[in-house]
């Protein structure tokens, strides 16, 4: 019986605690973990690819009808985005809109891109269109073609969060140091 209670006595105990400081930089990697659920989501990535084609659809399929993304990323002469994307949805023709609708540029590319290589992107100027990480984060949090992410239309999934909420997590990640996992 006594034996039985000493069981009970050291099931019941609590566990050690650590001395250990928490890792900051384990946070930082922790809140772009938050970040990355919004970059890597179809919403974004179908913009952001590596080739000159953009992409729709949950499964990034090419996008219909062909285009290309042409010298300014914002289609060819004959066919611009703009012709098609205006500066709102187009409900009843579920053509997607936004202002300015264009691909992001080549070196932003993040289709097909583990989180950590678009961190590592973000916060290298040479790939991210020569942008402080404050400049990255005005965009991310004010830029109405990045908003249109969280209004895509009734029949297409939003993106995680808010736009908002997007660029507190960044804001939050710059203070902390920035850390890529």
């Amino acid at each position: 019986m006594r034996r039985a209670l000493v069981l009970v006595a050291a099931c019941s105990a609590p566990a050690p605690r650590s001395n250990a400081a928490p890792d900051p930089d384990a946070a930082s990697r922790a809140i772009f973990a938050d970040i990355a659920a919004v970059l890597t989501h179809p919403r974004c990535v179908n913009c952001h690819p590596q080739d000159d084609l953009p992409r729709q659809g949950e499964l990034h399929a090419l996008h219909d009808p062909p285009v290309v993304r042409g010298p300014e990323d914002r289609g060819i002469a004959a066919l611009r985005c703009v012709t098609c994307h205006q500066d709102a949805n187009a409900q009843l023709a579920r053509i997607p809109g936004a202002p300015d609708w264009r691909l992001a540029p080549r070196e932003m590319a993040w289709l097909g891109k583990t989180p950590a290589e678009i961190c590592a992107q973000l916060v290298d100027p040479a790939r991210n269109g020569h942008r402080t990480l404050a400049q990255v984060e005005d965009h991310l949090a004010h830029d109405p073609l990045v908003g249109w992410g969280w209004a895509p239309g009734a029949d297409r999934a939003p993106v995680p969060g808010t736009q908002v909420e997007l660029g507190a997590r960044f804001h939050a990640w710059i203070e902390s140091g920035a850390r890529c996992p």
